[in-house]
């Protein structure tokens, strides 16, 4: 079998940073681009719930892993629980503005309900799809800088800092589920991954627009014109959804793992800006067994 691809110089590093305690974001704080501004706004709201279930679906299979899966394990819920502290405090800014974000709450509380009483294997399952879509939006977000063009400086400051370490951690999740299903076949584990992402997909793309949909909508923009709008700005430009589509399609692949794209200098672009706010590092994860 093929090794995983996780690079064995690869170092998780938790970055304590704080974004935007002492300062007020512009309602449209996307370089005045409501349409951005949702999109940003939306993806938020999911984090502190979200993330907290990445965690708890992880940490269930630290125990008998090695003890470098089981360090970068620990180095990637230190980094959760900082991106869970940054986005509570970014959702509060989004209620600031006006916004009512219960709905979008909701709809977090209903998705992760749904996970309730189910085994941890298929937990997750779920949180290595949703880290993949975590891992090529940071990857686009920091290749492009379009996408934060114009941003308040804290605000894209935080989106930076959360895709850097997005892009570091990438690996954890998969490299977890190899371990955790180490005595299936490969044609079991790719078939159960696969169908997990496609369920993963479609509530993500439904969940996400349904909450840029409402936070517009509190703007007085609704209609079929706000759709196509809204359509044109995933799809077209600056076209994030469109972008991602080929690394989103790659997880299907035989033998794919996240590190098979090593994209290291998109984070090193980023990453001198936090040099004051490292933890200590921890090594790489072991090599399991790529599918």
């Amino acid at each position: 079998m093929a090794k995983a691809k996780t690079p064995t110089d690869l170092t998780i590093t938790p970055r304590d940073q704080r974004f935007g305690r002492e300062e007020r974001y512009r309602r449209w704080w996307a370089n005045g681009d409501p349409y951005a501004s949702a999109f940003y706004n939306a993806l938020s709201v999911t984090f502190p719930k979200g993330e907290g279930f990445f965690i708890d679906s992880v940490r269930q299979f630290r125990d008998g892993a090695s003890p470098r899966l089981a360090r970068e394990i620990k180095s990637f819920v230190q980094q959760e629980v900082m991106h869970t502290r940054e986005h509570v405090a970014f959702n509060r800014h989004v209620v600031d503005q006006g916004y009512d974000i219960s709905r979008l709450e909701k709809r977090v509380d209903d998705e992760i309900a749904l996970t309730r009483g189910r085994p941890p294997i298929a937990n997750l399952a779920a949180t290595m799809c949703l880290e993949h879509f975590t891992a090529i939006i940071a990857n686009e977000l920091i290749a492009d800088p379009r996408h934060l063009a114009g941003a308040d400086q804290a605000a894209a400051d935080l989106w930076r800092w959360h895709a850097i370490e997005e892009i570091e951690h990438k690996g954890v999740a998969y490299d977890t589920w190899l371990y955790a299903t180490r005595d299936w076949s490969r044609w079991r584990r790719w078939k159960v991954k696969a169908i997990v992402m496609l369920i993963v997909t479609a509530r993500f793309f439904r969940g996400r627009a349904q909450g840029m949909l409402d936070l517009l909508a509190q703007d007085g923009m609704t209609g079929p014109g706000v759709k196509w709008r809204l359509f044109r700005y995933a799809f077209v430009r600056p076209g994030m959804a469109r972008k991602i589509l080929g690394a989103w399609a790659s997880f299907f692949l035989p033998g794919f793992h996240p590190w098979k794209h090593d994209d290291r200098q998109l984070i090193a672009l980023v990453d001198s800006d936090y040099q004051d706010a490292r933890l200590p590092r921890s090594p790489a994860a072991g090599q399991p067994q790529a599918v």
